[in-house]
């Protein structure tokens, strides 16, 4: 039977439109990016999340023919300013955000008003690094070698005493699972970053603190410090004596940070396929790779569906710990 020529017309129309808006797509992956792309970091220049963004903004620019990419650092409020801006920006590939799991994970679970929606409001790109935590103690101060030594000491004193690197981070609420894995009770003092909370141990205000490896291993190379263990699942490429806790019997204290690029929602899905691509390609060429062990990282490089994945797992697991806290920001 023919087909009736309104109808004929309507069909011919929706599959020229169809073919017209998988040409705009592909035009718009390869002439993406012509101008320059701008990566938001929540938190200050020399931080971990900033060394990380400048090393992946160099090579996404060589990748991308010599094209700008700009690092844009806005911190404060634990990362909220940059979030709420980059939530907001318009969605087209020249606005992305380096996130991290404060941002992105434990947020939810700790803010009684969040200012964007981690699941609605972003598009996962590629989880770039993980950053583990050692335990560090001051030697001269802590009479222990590992964890159940440390446990034992800390039976005899008047408490445990964790320094964090502020309220609602990964190393707060690190700090009291390592506490319930260990049937102690943590007092946790609050810094205003890892440079005073270590500076608190140096000086004996408290008995530990979790930094990140990165900034934990001069320190414990220099002798300064000791770490008891660390968080990852195998031991940490620059402090590869140091067991992890997970070998000295504590399977529940395996956790890390992370850091990942994120578009605002929205964003074509033909421009967050190229990204994604272009992202993991940067972080994974051997020369960023070498630079981003050596600062204490493990590369992942993900894929964006295993961002997404990722998020939504620690969102649950970070949810947990922060509910045992009873902890809630403003």
């Amino acid at each position: 039977m023919p087909i009736p020529s309104p109808l004929r017309r309507a069909l011919l129309a929706s599959a020229t439109l169809l073919g017209l808006l998988g040409v705009t797509q592909a035009q718009a992956q390869n002439s993406y990016p012509n101008r320059p792309v701008r990566i938001i970091v929540g938190f200050a220049a020399g931080t971990g999340p900033d060394i990380v963004a400048r090393l992946l903004a160099q090579k996404l620019s060589e990748g991308w023919g010599g094209q700008g990419v700009i690092v844009d650092n806005k911190p404060g409020a634990a990362g909220l300013i940059a979030a709420s801006e980059a939530a907001r920006a318009t969605p087209d590939g020249y606005t992305l955000m380096l996130g991290e799991t404060g941002q992105l994970s434990i947020a939810p679970s700790s803010y009684n008003k969040l200012p964007y929606d981690p699941a609605k409001d972003f598009a996962p790109v590629s989880q770039v690094v993980s950053a583990d935590f050692a335990l560090l103690v001051n030697p001269q101060k802590v009479p222990a070698k590992n964890v159940k030594e440390f446990v034992s000491w800390v039976q005899g004193q008047k408490g445990l005493f964790m320094a964090t690197f502020g309220a609602g981070t990964p190393g707060h609420f690190g700090a009291f699972m390592f506490g319930e894995a260990v049937k102690l009770k943590p007092e946790a003092v609050h810094y205003k970053s890892t440079a005073d909370a270590l500076g608190g141990l140096f000086n004996g205000d408290v008995h530990g603190v979790f930094a990140s490896v990165g900034l934990a291993t001069p320190n414990v190379k220099a002798g300064k410090l000791l770490a008891l263990g660390t968080t990852g699942p195998s031991r940490a490429a620059a402090l590869p004596d140091v067991p992890t806790l997970k070998e000295q019997g504590y399977p529940s204290l395996e956790f890390s940070s992370w850091f990942g690029i994120v578009a605002p929602a929205q964003t074509p899905p033909a421009i967050l396929a190229k990204l994604s691509a272009d992202v993991r390609k940067a972080v994974t060429a051997p020369e960023a790779r070498a630079k981003l062990e050596e600062a204490g990282f493990r590369v992942t490089g993900t894929d964006a569906a295993g961002f997404a994945r990722i998020m939504a797992a620690d969102t649950v697991t970070w949810g947990k710990a922060v509910a045992a806290t009873g902890f809630k920001a403003d």
